[in-house]
């Protein structure tokens, strides 16, 4: 089935008349009439019944018209959103972030790039880092934002974009609260919260553990630990950039070396498409200092 067949049936559907459609179509009338046969041919039945002076739909031609209309309409579609692709008019972006990455973080730059297309089609996935490379190897995402991803692939492209502190979060009812500074002593007493989210969890318990500090309570998302530290049940560890409400507070934990780099991915020799390329170039470019403290 081609799709100048489809056209013509549904020129003929619409004015009734052959010759009509033929002009229609800016075609001759035996090359449409020509068309239908071979498209009634390979339905298997006439589609009209050729009455003098109009032609008619045939009950074949009748079931067949929306779902021919709706093939005609899809494939004109595809073909008006491929030309805004190409002209640059529609631009897509697919990014994949591991779950301890702050979407607030890409606000500012795709705020900058909606400008830049009339249409902005954004699809964001979510996973650990593992699935963040798997995104990125199956296609499903151009780029990619982890905190680290540990996979030994020779087109794994890597561009680190800052290094940040980890930071003690606390409620403001909390006794460590108002603190600047915390010393690691004052968590002996405490029900830390680790985030089993983060890439760097298990790196920060190994690392309280060898000050004889244990995790309390083990928490799989960011708004789980947000309330449980609001109802001050417990404090934890979250990098610097994670934004975290008013009723908290947050300092530096003395003598803990705990810190992360955020790093953007992508593969290499993989074609990208223009939102892409531009995001990338933002992300690398962007003066991060201020953000990551």
């Amino acid at each position: 089935m081609e799709m100048h067949q489809v056209r013509y049936f549904l020129a003929v559907a619409q004015l009734f008349n052959f010759t009509r459609a033929a002009e229609e179509c800016n075609v001759t009338q035996p090359s449409l009439t020509r068309a239908i046969k071979q498209l009634e041919a390979e339905l298997g039945g006439d589609l009209f019944r050729r009455e003098r002076p109009a032609a008619q739909l045939t009950e074949l031609g009748q079931r067949m018209h929306p779902l021919l209309k709706q093939c005609y309409d899809a494939a004109a579609g595809a073909r008006s959103l491929a030309s805004s692709f190409k002209s640059g008019e529609v631009g897509a972006l697919r990014i994949a972030l591991t779950h301890s990455i702050d979407l607030s973080l890409l606000i500012p730059h795709l705020d900058e790039i909606r400008r830049q297309f009339n249409r902005l089609e954004l699809r964001f996935l979510r996973g650990t880092s593992r699935e963040v490379a798997e995104f990125l190897k199956k296609g499903e995402a151009e780029l990619g934002i982890a905190a680290e991803i540990d996979e030994d692939w020779e087109r794994l492209d890597v561009w680190p974009l800052f290094t940040e502190e980890f930071e003690l979060v606390v409620s403001r009812e909390h006794r460590l609260a108002g603190r600047s500074n915390i010393e690691l002593d004052d968590l002996r007493a405490e029900q830390l919260l680790s985030r089993t989210f983060c890439e760097h969890a298990s790196r920060i318990s190994a690392s309280l553990r060898e000050h004889g500090i244990e995790h309390g309570h083990e928490i799989s998302n960011e708004r789980d630990l947000i309330e449980l530290v609001e109802a001050d049940i417990g404090v934890a560890m979250v990098p610097h950039t994670s934004p975290v409400p008013e009723k908290l507070t947050r300092a530096a934990v003395t003598g803990l070396d705990a810190r992360r780099t955020v790093s953007l991915y992508g593969v290499a020799g993989r074609q990208r498409t223009a939102v892409a390329n531009a995001v990338m170039r933002m992300l690398r470019g962007a003066d991060w200092r201020a953000i990551a403290g």
